[in-house]
Order: C-alpha cells, then structure tokens, then sequence
C-alpha cells in the first residue's frame, strides 16, 4: 500500500508527498502507477477523437487515487494555493467557478488532435474540459482544470495605428478598427506533455526520460 521513509533508496521521494487518507501521510503513495494498491487513475487514451473516450487530465488533489498526471496545475503559481491552503486562508475543498470560461468562438477538433505522436506538449481539448465532463464534475466525481484559456481582445500596436494613420491600412470593421486597434483571439497555454510521445520525439527510453525528469526537478516530477 506504500513505502516507509526509512525503506526509501537516496533518489525516493521525500515523506511529504501526499496521502490518500490523512493517517497515511507518512506513506508516499505514487499515484499514477495503478499496480499501486488503492489507486485507480482516470484512464486516458492520447490520441483517441473522442474526448469522452480519451479521458480527462486529472492533475488535481481531490481525489489522490484518481490523479494520471504528475505535477499540478499552473505550474510554480501551485505553491501560492498551497500557502493559501496552510493559512487557512483557502478552503481545502475549493473548487472554481467556471461558468462563462469557455471559449468566446469555436476551435476544432482538427485531425491532429486524433493523430497519434502529432500533439505531445498540450492537451488539444484542455480549452474544454469543464464542458467535456460537466456532468462528472457537478457530481463530484471529477475535479479537473482546463489548461488552455482563450479570450478576445483588441491589440494596440503604434506600428499598425501609424499605418492606418497614413493609410497604408485601410480598417475593415472586423479585423482591424478604425482606431487601429487589432482584434485578435488569443490562448493561454499550460504545457501538458504525453511523456510516451515525447520520449518517442527525442529518441529516449520513456523510463530514461521520467527518471532524469524526477532527479533535474528535485523529485517533483
């Protein structure tokens, strides 16, 4: 069911990963390994076209035994919710509001997105998750975050506002306004990488890649 600090090799995690029950916390549970007893990860099938049946990516605490990713979302921004969490400043069972975050326009899926190795380094449906799984996530069963957030916005650039200025563009009302302003769709990603397709990338044994990985980020991954 776990491994007790003292039996842990040099190159183990340290006794502060997290528990699947609070009276186990001294007990490192490697959540995404399902030969682990108690552990179950949402099961996740890359490349298949079907968000439903590719499967969610569960990088969130709620459910330790659900977890299939490693780290956590929003990257260094992760320890801020910690501290928040140790101040009891946070509820530890706070989970966001996403209504009126998904996407301003429509984008894919595109045949990449079901294109095995062609995607390795996002997660081509983290735009649309809380849609995807709304329902598992209103019961509760599942605590996932997206990791791509798209939003519109007009862009001020002095170079374009100086050539409408002299007119060597000419505003059209829909993409470039008479003021000069750009109106553009942006994203903001957070990586998520297939580490099975990465390996593949660079030519490395997956085992090889997830072993310097733990060891270069100071075991957090």
């Amino acid at each position: 069911a776990g491994i007790h600090p003292s039996l842990l090799p040099p190159w183990a995690p340290g006794p502060l990963q997290m528990s699947l029950h609070p009276s186990t916390r001294h007990i490192i549970k490697l959540t995404t390994h399902p030969s682990q007893f108690d552990v179950e990860p949402e099961p996740i099938r890359w490349a298949k076209a079907d968000p439903h049946e590719r499967g969610p990516v569960v990088a969130t605490v709620t459910h330790p035994g659900r977890r299939n990713a490693v780290g956590a979302h929003s990257g260094t921004y992760s320890v801020y919710r910690a501290v928040a969490l140790a101040a009891h400043a946070s509820p530890a069972g706070f989970r966001p509001d996403f209504t009126n975050t998904l996407p301003p326009c429509q984008i894919g899926p595109h045949p990449a997105w079901s294109k095995p190795g062609a995607i390795v380094s996002l997660d081509p449906w983290g735009h649309l998750p809380q849609e995807i799984f709304a329902k598992r996530m209103a019961s509760g069963e599942l605590d996932v975050r997206p990791t791509i957030s798209v939003t519109r916005s007009h862009l001020d650039l002095p170079e374009i506002k100086e050539a409408v200025s002299v007119g060597r563009l000419t505003p059209d009302a829909k993409f470039l306004m008479a003021d000069g302003a750009v109106v553009t769709t942006k994203a903001a990603i957070e990586p998520v990488w297939h580490l099975p397709g990465v390996a593949r990338r660079f030519g490395v044994e997956e085992s090889h890649l997830r072993r310097v990985l733990y060891e270069h980020t100071g075991g957090m991954f």
